[in-house]
């Protein structure tokens, strides 16, 4: 093999080299291209999660109010109940100094 022989059959390798990597290439790109139908189905998806995550901060809103309410209410009821113990412990109180009271006149 002379050497024009064999820069004509490294021309001739080296061109269908290219032309199977280009065909190869070609093929991947084929394969992986995103249709119309993903894109739209990638759309609906994204206004899925926008519309999940909408929800979701509504929810989380409404909870914040609603343990607030909760929490004036617990506040208002622990109020009520230290009045009605300290007026128990008034009565209490009156009512023993009424028996001391009565058992001091029934003895006196």
């Amino acid at each position: 093999m002379n050497r024009s022989e064999f820069i004509l059959a490294t021309a001739v390798i080296l061109f269908v080299a290219f032309c199977v990597g280009w065909f190869a290439s070609w093929l991947v790109n084929r394969f992986t291209r995103v249709t119309r139908a993903d894109i739209g189905e990638l759309d609906r998806m994204a206004q899925a999660l926008h519309e999940a995550e909408e929800t979701r901060d509504e929810a989380i809103t409404y909870l914040q109010q609603r343990e607030a309410e909760i929490t004036n209410q617990l506040s208002q009821t622990e109020a009520e109940l230290r009045a009605a113990m300290d007026g128990l412990r008034d009565a209490r109180r009156e009512a023993e100094e009424m028996r001391s009271y009565i058992e001091r006149h029934q003895l006196g």
